[in-house]
């Protein structure tokens, strides 16, 4: 899970749940096994807990399940985000966790240390999921859960001003990133020309698209440690910090940007999110604006890929009503649930064939957040990643503030998460 930083967050074949006898499995390779789902309609009582705006809008279509459903009674429990983590750990210690609840994606690592999840059975086509989103659910080789809704990020740009700088299209590696930016300033107007971030908090998030797209594994030893300080990092978090060494992005950049009035009035002509962003700068930009700006994916080293974000569906090891609370689960994944929610929502579809649904292929700009997602990475799901990032968004904050060296600071961030260890 990833939060947004405007709200609260988050084509292949439908979900296919072949409904058994229940019984638990053997272990199988590479991680737990788990029951399959009773034959029959959902009945009895589930409790689900969401956090923000999800929390407020499940309701409603949990009714369409119970309608589906007649005997059963889904209880949703809407939580504010501030309060989630320590609500469920709570919980999870008191033995009072919900029976299936919303959970953001970098808690997996620790709810599934904890042994409070239960392992999604394995009739649930995990292959109908972004397999990188898929990644999400699994700890140890075990999927906890499913994947509910997605989010990934491209790069925002100013097509009105990009031509006014000599593009007619988007660059599509590094070198053009780079020339593109510092033509928007030169030519276009732009004070600087991309907005990233200077370090802080959740600076991961900007710096990890293209780590990923120079090939970087956050991991190394068969994933059995973190892995900050490798020659891919290095030369991404160089050319990370080369935008603000070179004044093309803003060194001393608000730890609460102003993106959007930056955007619009195009002071800063380019900048990284997610597809939220796109109603938040067409409602600021007034009549016409859309037609003003456009995404892209993320410039190619070796490849180009993003970060996958989102937030996944589980169901607790506690729960009293297993077969139903994974019923609901899975028909919230079910495509035809998955567009309708994105028309409540916004939320992005975790399910690659609801990316069929005209609903999503109308508009050219949600279509390449669909391409990228193709390729979108997510990170380890060791249950010490929000300690061990913290570090390294203090380090990225160096390089970019101060000019620190990047190899000493991914040298200082390896060795806080060797500290750390995974938690494993």
């Amino acid at each position: 899970m990833v939060r947004k930083t405007s709200r609260s967050i988050a084509g292949v074949s439908a979900l296919v749940l072949v409904l058994a006898a229940c019984g638990r499995g053997d272990e199988q390779a590479g991680g737990q096994a788990s029951a399959d789902i009773a034959q029959g309609p959902a009945t009895g009582t589930i409790t689900v807990w969401a956090m923000g705006a999800e929390g407020e809008k499940l309701p409603a279509l949990a009714k369409e399940f119970e309608d589906a459903n007649p005997g059963v009674d889904v209880q949703v429990t809407a939580i504010p985000w501030d309060a989630a983590h320590n609500k469920f750990t709570s919980a999870i210690t008191a033995g009072q966790a919900p029976d299936a609840a919303m959970v953001g994606s970098t808690w997996m690592g620790e709810f599934a240390g904890l042994d409070a999840l239960d392992p999604t059975p394995s009739s649930i086509d995990k292959g109908a999921f972004f397999e990188g989103a898929q990644r999400t659910t699994e700890v140890g080789g075990t999927s906890y859960g499913i994947p509910w809704y997605v989010e990934t990020r491209l790069l925002y740009y100013r097509k009105d001003l990009a031509k006014t700088a000599g593009y007619e299209t988007p660059p599509k590696d590094w070198p053009g990133l780079k020339e593109m930016a510092k033509a928007m300033q030169a030519k276009a107007g732009a004070k600087w020309g991309i907005g990233l971030q200077a370090g802080g908090t959740g600076s991961w998030q900007s710096l990890l698209p293209f780590a990923w797209s120079n090939g970087a594994s956050l991991t190394k030893d068969n994933g059995a440690a973190y892995n900050f300080d490798s020659p891919e990092m290095r030369e991404t978090l160089e050319y990370y910090g080369s935008f603000f060494s070179e004044g093309i992005a803003d060194k001393q950049a608000p730890a609460q940007p102003t993106t959007e009035p930056d955007f619009v009035s195009g002071r800063v002509p380019m900048f990284i999110s997610g597809p939220w962003m796109m109603s938040a700068v067409e409602k600021l930009g007034g009549a016409g604006f859309k037609d003003k700006y456009d995404v892209m994916p993320m410039p190619t080293k070796k490849t180009s890929s993003s970060f996958v974000g989102g937030c996944n569906l589980v169901v607790f090891k506690t729960t009293k009503n297993r077969d139903s609370a994974w019923k609901f689960v899975n028909w919230l994944a079910s495509p035809q649930v998955q567009v309708k929610w994105y028309q409540q929502s916004t939320d992005l579809p975790s399910v690659k064939s609801a990316w069929q649904d005209p609903a999503l292929t109308a508009d050219s700009k949600l279509a390449t957040f669909g391409k990228q997602l193709d390729t979108a990475q997510s990170p380890p799901t060791f249950a010490t990643w929000e300690q061990a990032i913290t570090a390294l968004d203090t380090e990225v904050e160096k390089v970019a503030r101060s000019g620190a060296d990047p190899a000493t600071a991914l040298k200082a961030a390896q060795s806080s998460a060797d500290s750390i260890g995974t938690g494993r």
